[in-house]
């Protein structure tokens, strides 16, 4: 069977800064009925688990590495023996979650993962954190956007190691080119596409000025 998209929701806290938040997180299973990649394990295993069945996990792949998209990375790994990609410019992030624990792999810009006969480019994103990617599935007509880009605008910027200038120009300079059709797949929340999200640009940024 072709690849797919499929999605897990998960509840829990996002903490940082002192401050604590319930939330519900999209967790993205990519494959076919063989081997899979998972994106963003957060907040409960087995829901994800339950979500592999018996397919082969290739990669557990960070698009941050705040603590509501990584929390249970490690016992995904464990379980399933699968590696943790994470940019290295999140290590600040990583270790307020895992001070003991290193990934076991880096995410770089441009590289390709392969599952299910399709391909993933990695795309660095910086903004919202400093190493922030998202994943590109052009087969698929997929971006997968973390907490980048939103039904709506941009993730936030409020808190350490953000910045929204930052994340404007990654917005603009890696996702506004994708082809407008491309389904934006987000961190929380709702799908949108590229071409519902572009029109708005200037207004982010005239309303953050504001």
């Amino acid at each position: 069977m072709a690849a797919r998209i499929e999605k897990v929701v998960t509840s829990g806290t996002f903490e940082l800064d002192g401050g604590s938040w319930g939330v519900e997180n999209n967790v993205w299973i990519i494959g076919d009925d063989e081997e899979c990649i998972v994106l963003d394990p957060g907040h409960e295993l087995m829901p994800i688990l339950d979500g592999l069945a018996e397919r082969a996990l290739l990669a557990i792949v960070c698009t941050h590495a705040h603590n509501d998209h990584i929390d249970v990375a490690a016992e995904l790994s464990r379980a399933t023996g699968a590696p943790i990609w994470v940019h290295p410019a999140e290590q600040p992030l990583w270790e307020m979650t895992y001070p003991d624990r290193v990934p076991d792999a880096e995410l770089a810009h441009g590289q390709v993962f392969e599952v299910g006969g399709v391909e993933l480019t990695v795309l660095h994103t910086p903004g919202h954190s400093p190493g922030a990617c998202c994943l590109h599935a052009p087969e698929l007509g997929a971006l997968f956007s973390g907490d980048t880009l939103f039904n709506g605008g941009p993730g936030a910027t409020g808190r350490s190691f953000s910045d929204f200038g930052t994340i404007i120009d990654s917005i603009t300079s890696q996702l506004l080119v994708l082809p407008e059709g491309t389904v934006v797949h987000t961190g929380h929340g709702d799908d949108t596409t590229i071409g519902a999200e572009k029109p708005h640009r200037q207004r982010w940024v005239d309303e953050h000025e504001d």
